[in-house]
């Protein structure tokens, strides 16, 4: 078995131009890192181009998959064993890694056709307008697959899905949303309109509450985290509203309003 060593490698330096928004979008292709989010992408059948194994650190930060008694993870071995894998020392893996204590492996993934296609058959459709914060991004994912959405539309200015603090957020949902990145979403808010979908989205220059509307057929958006959504989105919604509070709070953290609305459609359907 070979283990790379050097940073010159061919393969090393092509992974190590993942971290970097514009190679992920030219090749089409992330990096998740960690065993939990590795099995999620084997489980969830995306599709993974390459594994990457620390050779120095296999025995502490695979030991439980190593262990006779661990059966989860000794099926997660034998599965990295159906994609080509490769061997790194750690000095090599730490360069690769964008975490503080690196688990020894993580995966090169495609990132799917990712279509275009809205799906008009769900009762609500998530638009997210200028969220910037990595970690609200991936929070919101989370939440949104937690609540069985299927997908989910971003701006273009929007913090890129694929970055590895918004992967890591997503504890898997990655796999399992389709993520839709609007050039022009003033046009693509019109779009999803002649579906007969209306348009909600949150403000703090309203008196209608998130309670009294009904979650069918509409789209929600959650503003930017400093600015709140577009004036232009605000002039096009059929409806604004609010999150009522009861405290000296005027707003909230953008990925808790977007948990607050999603579990208002959650708790309407059940």
């Amino acid at each position: 078995m070979q283990v790379i060593s050097s940073k010159d490698n061919e393969q090393i330096k092509a992974i190590r131009k993942l971290k970097e928004k514009k190679y992920r979008d030219e090749t089409n292709r992330y990096i998740v890192e960690g065993i939990k989010l590795v099995r999620e992408a084997i489980e969830e059948k995306a599709d993974i181009k390459m594994i990457v194994i620390c050779e120095d650190c296999e025995e502490e930060s695979l030991k439980n998959a190593k262990s006779p008694n661990s059966h989860i993870e000794q099926g997660l071995l034998y599965e990295i064993a159906k994609y080509e894998c490769i061997y790194v020392t750690q000095k090599i893996f730490n360069l690769l890694s964008e975490v503080q204590t690196p688990q020894g492996i993580l995966a090169v993934v495609e990132k799917g056709d990712n279509s275009e296609n809205i799906n008009y058959s769900e009762d609500i459709i998530l638009v997210l307008d200028g969220i910037q914060d990595p970690g609200n991004l991936g929070t919101i994912l989370r939440t949104a697959d937690s609540a069985n959405l299927k997908q989910i539309i971003i701006s273009e200015n929007t913090a890129d899905p694929y970055s590895p603090k918004v992967v890591r957020s997503t504890m898997g949902a990655i796999f399992r949303i389709n993520i839709i990145r609007s050039n022009n979403l003033i046009q693509t808010l019109q779009t999803i309109k002649k579906h007969k979908f209306e348009v909600i989205a949150t403000s703090l220059e309203t008196s209608e509450s998130i309670y009294d509307i009904k979650y069918n057929k509409k789209v929600i958006v959650i503003g930017n985290e400093a600015n709140g959504v577009s004036k232009e989105i605000l002039d096009i919604a059929d409806k604004k509203v609010k999150i009522p509070m009861l405290g000296k709070t005027e707003s909230l953290n953008a990925s808790v309003a977007a948990g607050i609305l999603i579990y208002e459609y959650v708790r309407g359907k059940i």
